[in-house]
């Protein structure tokens, strides 16, 4: 397996948790790094500085927007849409930077985020039942594993630097 698998496969898994939380962190290297393998490629535009900002603005506004008691469940059909959607983003960008094949990662990071985002529901509905912890603060604490594994696997492991440096 290559590391590009595994990242993601970690990042669409955070996309099932925080939709826009993983390709916040993605665009935030590819804005760094700037791999060939997205040159020519309709996924460019992910390496843009300003698109990168876009995604921090939308993964902020994300965590605050979770908290609030009249958001819909992340397993509703547009959320969970959503989700989908950007797990395979990112794994479509992570596969092509690193000149694999682009359906293979988006289907990768899809299916991964479809999966955590089940989990994730399942996870935070037993959490705050049997802890008796309000739904915001178990919320709080996922967004802390969320960010934290998160920039483990974008930063700390240099995701979306070209294929020849880091990955």
């Amino acid at each position: 397996m290559t590391k590009h698998f595994w990242q993601t496969l970690g990042l669409g898994t955070i996309a099932g948790f925080r939709s826009m939380t993983a390709p916040a962190l993605l665009t935030a290297n590819l804005a760094k790094f700037h791999p060939q393998g997205l040159a020519g490629s309709p996924l460019r535009y992910l390496q843009k500085p300003l698109v990168a900002t876009g995604f921090k603005l939308l993964a902020g506004g994300e965590l605050v927007g979770d908290k609030l008691p009249h958001m819909p469940d992340r397993i509703a059909p547009p959320v969970l849409l959503g989700r989908l959607l950007s797990g395979a983003l990112v794994g479509a960008a992570l596969y092509k930077a690193n000149h694999g094949r682009t359906l293979s990662g988006a289907l990768l990071g899809g299916v991964a985020a479809l999966a955590a985002t089940y989990g994730s529901f399942w996870l935070r509905q037993k959490t705050t039942d049997e802890s008796g912890l309000p739904s915001a603060v178990v919320g709080g604490l996922e967004d802390m594993l969320v960010l934290g594994s998160g920039l483990a696997l974008s930063k700390g492991t240099d995701a979306g630097a070209p294929a020849g440096r880091a990955l």
